[in-house]
């Protein structure tokens, strides 16, 4: 009897086969996240974008509306011109942004890429900002104004304190521009903390706060003796931050400090104390001051460090690209900031990705509009439309056809 219910016992697996089932099972649960989770909808966002923007292109090009007319006669034509507007609009696209294959040689076809690494390292940094408010749970939407300020603080230190010698002036120039975007997002966390105000409302009032700051000084005491329009004298070399390809290339070394700051503000996110206070009020704050977190403090602790990284990518602009301050310093950088930190879902390495999307596309559309005459907004509504799938998940997946997400329950 024994000897029947040994056969009838099924055998046991072995060490090897119980490796292969686990890998098999976390290779189909990472699949099943991958299809029916959120992994994919920031690059499908991306994608859905990009489709509506080739819509817009082919409607605005003038051979697609000619051939449009005679449709019914000649169909072929018009989708013949559908085909070259799109294709020709992101050829462009990637020759502005990428490599210029056209150029003839090597060192003039990468321009483009140091362009669009050049556009990507303000955007990016003050995409950490922003990120870093964001997972705890405060919306800080005063990026331009902290940008402003920034390049401003760099700016005085560089035209009108130049007594360090050698690099010194750089550094301490670098240093006030980051402190500037610190006090001023740090301000708003103290009136966070202290009154209850609304981060969201505070933040776009000191915006213009800012810029008409920004406008006033550039008529007045920081206006070049010699300018027509507002801006400043321009900044000595020895408080620029240096070139990294030589004068041909417009990327300098803020890029690198892009990455040191992706590198900083991942450790504080993942591996420091303090960054576990930032997520914790971001989950739930009352918890958090159960748990013996000083709430108001980490109020301050985050704007400031949200400013800083603002501030420090105001500094890539006057030090880096601009060399002078103009009312112009901010660009769409600040808002922009916002795109790239929803879209890399305030993670460091999503927000880098992100940054380094925006600068290609930035690049780009100087190119596509100069050879394919494709008008530069149709570039904003893209970005545009990257915010509206973001904010719309289950758009993104009634139009690529992917399962819905499974609700959890507890």
């Amino acid at each position: 009897m024994s000897d029947k219910l040994k056969a009838a016992k099924p055998a046991e697996p072995n060490a090897a086969q119980q490796s292969t089932e686990l890998s098999g099972n976390r290779f189909s649960g990472f699949a099943r996240e991958l299809v029916t989770g959120n992994a994919l909808i920031p690059v499908l966002a991306v994608l859905a974008s990009f489709l509506v923007g080739g819509i817009l292109i082919a409607f605005s090009n003038e051979s697609v509306q000619t051939a449009s007319a005679y449709f019914f006669a000649r169909p072929g034509d018009t989708f013949q011109a559908i085909g070259q507007a799109v294709f020709g609009a992101y050829d462009a696209l990637f020759r502005g942004s990428i490599y210029n294959y056209q150029a003839g040689n090597f060192s003039d076809g990468i321009l483009s890429l140091t362009q669009t690494l050049a556009y990507a390292t303000p955007i990016t940094i003050a995409g950490l900002g922003l990120a870093v408010a964001f997972r705890s749970g405060l919306f800080n939407i005063g990026g331009t104004g902290q940008i402003i300020v920034g390049a401003v603080g760099s700016t005085v230190i560089a035209l009108y304190v130049p007594i360090w010698p050698g690099p010194l002036h750089f550094i301490v120039a670098v240093l006030a521009g980051i402190l500037g975007g610190a006090i001023f997002g740090g301000f708003v966390g103290f009136l966070k903390a202290t009154t209850g105000a609304n981060e969201v409302i505070v933040t776009i009032m000191f915006n213009y706060v800012a810029a008409f700051a920004l406008h006033y000084s550039l008529t007045t005491w920081l206006k070049a003796p010699l300018a027509v329009n507002p801006q400043s004298s321009p900044v000595p070399n020895d408080a620029l931050y240096p070139l990294l390809a030589g004068d041909a290339y417009p990327l300098h070394a803020g890029f690198i400090a892009m990455l040191l700051a992706v590198a900083a503000v991942w450790w504080l996110m993942n591996r420091s104390s303090v960054g576990f206070h930032f997520k914790a009020l971001g989950h739930n704050p009352s918890a958090s001051k159960v748990a013996g977190i000083n709430i108001n403090r980490t109020y301050f602790l985050v704007m400031a460090v949200s400013g800083a990284l603002a501030g420090l990518a105001g500094t890539s602009q006057i030090l880096g690209t601009e060399k002078y301050l103009g009312t112009g310093v901010a660009a769409t950088y600040g808002f922009d900031a916002i795109t790239v930190a929803l879209l890399g879902r305030s993670n460091p390495l999503g927000v880098l990705a992100a940054g380094i999307l925006f600068g290609g596309v930035r690049a780009g559309a100087v190119t596509m509009q100069a050879n394919q005459n494709v008008p530069i907004d149709s570039v904003y509504v893209v970005q545009s439309m990257i915010v509206l799938f973001i904010a719309a998940p289950p758009l993104v997946r009634s139009i690529f056809f992917m399962p819905k997400q499974k609700e959890v329950r507890a």
